[in-house]
């Protein structure tokens, strides 16, 4: 008996993480690697009923509203249908240029030489010639404020040596950034029919863009290229000494536009962009965007039947989005998981280390709302990977936190990392000895008993 008592000692010696991973398997917090467990704050939400999108009356081929920091939409008219944007496809222009500013391919002071293609541009234009230098800033300024198309040629070519090369960037650059309808066969947003023939393209298609590619396409110019107020806020602009008069910014809705006697019914606090777009296919059309409180909204309206009514339109929708919905932190950074306070450590001085969330989460919630309902989903990495020595902040699972606003299909969703809110230490060898031992006979015990 004593031989065979010695002998299991000296199994037990020989690989004290055996019992302490069957611990750490044991451990209510703990879920298998890759596994969801799933809770759900007791919690009421006390924001008022969101007014439906009907209540609006919009007048409008559609239309969409989106927050950018969550991707939310708030309101969708018709949000998927691709419809002819008219000059709103400059907005990829205006990013494709702005990139090739970042990486260094371009520069704002480069001067351009205006090829063919960019002096036979008609509708809204500069009246650039063949052979005329100006700046890429002059140039984006002009296509920015004054939706100029033959500045707008006169850039696509610049960045990619024709007009048809750059669309081929736009079309690309659209399928990356998650764009489902848009097609572009110019940088314009001119109809194939009133491009030079000389510079056609070979297709029967148009130029066509869903309200919901717009604002994917305006979100990602208000996140990548922030500085985009630089060009969007300028409100009138004179291109050459010898004009007699500046050219004027379309989007009357400028905040700015507030002490101007024309465009002062319009003037929307906090509006800063984005750009507006007109064809007789396309109707009035207008992409805008604005911030108050901390939030910045972008709404989408395509179709209506009046330059005055893509703005009183435009104002709908953001009412909408600003008198009923804000940003909220929904949970704060380092905050501890109920149920998942801490994970189980092999080798450890302790059994378990503390984990709390290494970053905050940032819902848009309805307007007034005290405690959102929010759900979260916790996956551990597997434990046999959690063997001390594990420095504090040290990755050890994650939370997928996620919120459906009451009558919108979209669920919000986040994930941040689950970190290690101190140090692990490992255990000395003899503690790990004294620990094995102990848990050993402790299921020795528990055994006998249940023969009983």
């Amino acid at each position: 008996m004593k031989t065979a008592t010695v002998g299991l000692l000296l199994n037990i010696l020989a690989s004290p993480v055996n019992s302490a991973l069957a611990d750490a398997v044991k451990t209510p917090a703990t879920t298998e690697s890759g596994t969801a467990a799933t809770n759900k704050t007791k919690a009421k939400a006390t924001a008022a009923k969101i007014p439906s999108v009907e209540s609006l009356g919009l007048k409008l081929r559609s239309a969409v509203l989106l927050e950018p920091t969550t991707g939310e939409v708030l309101l969708s008219l018709n949000a998927d249908v691709p419809l002819p944007p008219a000059s709103m496809t400059k907005m990829m222009t205006e990013y494709l240029v702005t990139e090739a500013v970042n990486k260094g391919q371009l520069s704002w002071d480069q001067k351009v030489v205006v090829q063919e293609n960019a002096s036979k541009q008609i509708g809204s234009r500069i009246f650039l010639a063949q052979g005329d230098e100006h700046t890429v800033k002059e140039l984006y300024i002009a296509m920015a404020v004054g939706s100029a198309n033959d500045a707008t040629v006169a850039l696509a070519e610049e960045v990619a040596g024709s007009e048809q090369e750059f669309v081929a960037m736009m079309n690309e650059t659209a399928q990356k950034m998650g764009m489902k309808t848009a097609y572009f066969i110019n940088s314009t947003g001119l109809n194939r029919a009133d491009m030079p023939a000389k510079f056609q393209p070979d297709t029967d298609r148009e130029t066509v863009m869903s309200a919901m590619d717009a604002a994917i396409l305006a979100k990602h110019i208000v996140t990548d290229h922030p500085d985009f107020t630089d060009f969007t806020t300028i409100q009138s602009y004179k291109f050459r000494d010898r004009d007699k008069a500046p050219m004027i910014n379309y989007n009357w809705m400028l905040e700015a536009n507030k002490n101007v006697t024309n465009f002062k019914a319009y003037a929307y606090p906090g509006l800063d962009g984005l750009k507006t777009g007109h064809t007789n296919d396309a109707g009035n059309c207008f992409t805008g965007t604005a911030v108050r409180d901390g939030m910045r909204l972008i709404s989408v309206v395509m179709g209506a039947d009046s330059e005055p009514h893509r703005f009183t339109e435009t104002k709908k929708v953001l009412d909408f989005g600003f008198n009923n919905f804000e940003v909220k932190q929904v949970v704060a950074p380092k905050a501890v998981i109920a149920g998942n306070e801490t994970v189980p450590v092999l080798k450890g001085k302790n059994k378990t280390v503390p984990v709390v969330t290494d970053a905050g989460v940032t819902f848009i919630v309805p307007k007034g709302t005290a405690s959102p309902q929010i759900k979260n989903a916790v996956v551990i990495n597997d434990p046999a990977t959690l063997v001390a020595p594990i420095a504090g902040a040290s990755k050890v699972g994650k939370v997928t936190y996620s919120y459906q606003v009451e009558g919108i299909t979209q669920v919000q969703e986040k994930t941040v990392n689950l970190i290690t809110a101190e140090e692990a230490e490992k255990a000395g060898w003899f503690k790990l000895l004294m620990r094995a031992i102990g848990e050993f006979f402790g299921d020795l015990f528990k055994g006998i008993k249940s023969l009983f």
